[in-house]
């Protein structure tokens, strides 16, 4: 399979449930034979969702059929492109090189195309090549995105997070107000314990898009796991803003403000009692726990049990 740059490389907004909806119902008409194979390509293409097995299965046959392959006029070259990064992540790489080979012939010296011939150096796990193929890429263009992205993934794929890390650190020198890089780069810190570095990627996520209730929870759980009084009371604070973004129902969030508050007991103890952030902490751990067991008498009766007792551990 070809190497994901993981969330950097998805789509910018999410899909919708009415265009998932009329993606399977597409996609069950082409499986059973009834027409609309290229209306499916299309829409596979432009909602940017991974369906590579069914685009190499359904685009091959357009392909190979000179009849249709002819009707598509220009759009033979996109549905070409749209197979190759298909037929590599299915590992079908004599499928890819064929295609590849057919738009080298079309647009011979393409940098887009150049893109494809490094990405197949890439299925192939020839890394150090694929790395050069980039690099070279971006000596023409250096505000390439996506080549960027695939520099990224090479380091992750080759287990060098660091190198990672160098390198989105330097894309998002470019690329300021790219949520799903600083995201990535969040990701990569946590896998290397660098907590503090990521709660400021998670700072400039939720500067920029306040009301992401995911960005939220992930700075809480940052600040809950550098510990220490301060933290753990920002962390409260932004469990709750998660709680209220998602009216109520995320009950990681929940779990995370009676843990907060369990914490903040322990460790205020001796402090100031009129120190309001530190008081608080028994009534939003009572709400909390309420309302996790709630959704859990709804959800899990089974486990109620289970989670009534630890979260009475948590209030001694």
């Amino acid at each position: 399979m070809l190497v994901s740059s993981s969330r950097i490389t998805r789509a910018r907004e999410m899909v919708t449930k009415t265009e998932e909806t009329l993606l399977n119902q597409l996609e069950n008409q082409v499986d059973n034979g009834g027409g609309g194979t290229w209306e499916y390509l299309c829409l596979i293409r432009n909602l940017k969702v991974r369906r590579s097995e069914k685009v190499l299965k359904h685009g091959s046959s357009i392909l190979n059929d000179q009849k249709k392959r002819s009707a598509l006029g220009p759009d033979e070259w996109t549905l070409n492109e749209q197979v190759a990064i298909a037929a590599m992540d299915c590992q079908c790489l004599g499928v890819a090189q064929s295609c590849i080979k057919a738009l080298q012939t079309k647009f011979p010296g393409s940098k887009r195309v150049g893109r494809l011939e490094a990405l197949l150096l890439e299925a192939k796990g020839l890394w150090g090549e694929a790395e050069e193929a980039y690099a070279s890429l971006l000596e023409d263009n250096p505000l390439d995105q996506a080549i960027h992205k695939r520099r990224v993934a090479i380091s992750k794929a080759l287990g060098k997070p660091s190198i990672a890390i160098e390198l989105l650190n330097k894309y998002l020198e470019l690329f300021m107000a790219d949520h799903d890089a600083w995201r990535e780069l969040a990701e990569l810190y946590l896998s290397l314990q660098m907590y503090k570095q990521a709660a400021f990627c998670y700072e400039e996520l939720i500067l920029s898009q306040p009301t992401v209730p995911l960005y939220h929870l992930a700075y809480a759980e940052v600040l809950y796991t550098i510990g220490g009084v301060e933290n753990i009371i920002s962390a409260r604070k932004y469990y709750a803003a998660t709680v209220d973004l998602t009216g109520g129902k995320n009950t990681r969030a929940l779990l995370g403000i009676c843990l907060c508050a369990s914490a903040i007991a322990q460790l205020s103890k001796g402090r100031n009692k009129e120190d309001k952030d530190a008081t608080a902490a028994p009534e939003l751990h009572s709400l909390a726990a309420a309302a996790v067991e709630k959704e859990y008498k709804q959800k899990a009766p089974d486990k109620l049990q289970l989670i009534s007792s630890a979260l009475r551990i948590l209030k001694t």
